[in-house]
């Protein structure tokens, strides 16, 4: 049975992950706030950023910066966005 919870991001009821993430505090925050839908959309934007803004996940400040944007992302702040990306034609 899939459990629900009551998505952060999208304020409605759906699909949960079925484990957290990360580990410690930061993963069970988003085990038990952010739908599996949630999650999906995070990794494609995460992905693009990395991808667009030439991120190096070697590099500590990248990875700091990521974070926060994931942070911006579930909470509905504004977050970054890719310049001048385009998706494509559907």
């Amino acid at each position: 049975m899939t459990r629900t919870i009551m998505c952060r991001k999208y304020h409605k009821e759906l699909p949960g992950l079925e484990r957290p993430p990360y580990p410690g505090a930061k993963g069970q925050d988003i085990f038990e706030h952010i739908s599996a839908q949630a999650w999906g959309d995070w990794l494609k934007h995460q992905t693009l950023l990395i991808n667009e803004k030439r991120l190096n996940m070697m590099n500590g400040e990248d990875r700091k910066y990521l974070a926060g944007e994931m942070d911006k992302f579930f909470s509905g702040e504004d977050y970054a966005k890719a310049d001048g990306y385009v998706p494509p034609a559907q």
